[in-house]
């Protein structure tokens, strides 16, 4: 699994009209998303219109593809494009991609490996 994390600004006289947008999102843009292979996908508006995204996917290139091949994501992409400032092409496509630098699972996990093999002995023995 792939975490994607994203940024983008909401023009600030319109941060109302696109919390409304999303106030639901329009049942077949919600199943395009599921379609592409995104699950837990959730957006954060932060001071100013920073928006940050964030969802779930096994492969990312092939839900891209997807989505930019969807004729119902084209229509909402073409609809939402004007509440952005500085982005060039459509939102979905053009977002800037943040860095992962902590997952608490994936430490936990990594924790939790590293305490099982210096718990035992070299015949595999619990010490």
């Amino acid at each position: 699994m792939t975490r994607v994390a994203f940024q983008l600004q909401v023009r600030p006289e319109l941060l109302d009209e696109y919390v409304a947008r999303h106030s639901p999102v329009r049942p077949e843009m919600l199943a395009e998303i599921a379609a592409a292979g995104r699950r837990d996908y959730s957006l954060f508006l932060g001071a100013g219109g920073t928006l940050f995204g964030y969802y779930a996917t096994d492969d990312d290139r092939a839900a891209q593809a997807y989505l930019a091949a969807s004729p119902v994501a084209a229509r909402w992409e073409a609809e939402m494009s004007r509440f952005f400032v500085g982005l060039d092409g459509r939102p979905d496509q053009a977002a800037t991609s943040l860095t992962e630098v902590f997952h608490l699972e994936d430490q936990l996990a990594a924790a939790s490996a590293t305490d099982s093999s210096a718990t035992t002995d070299t015949e595999g023995r619990a010490s």
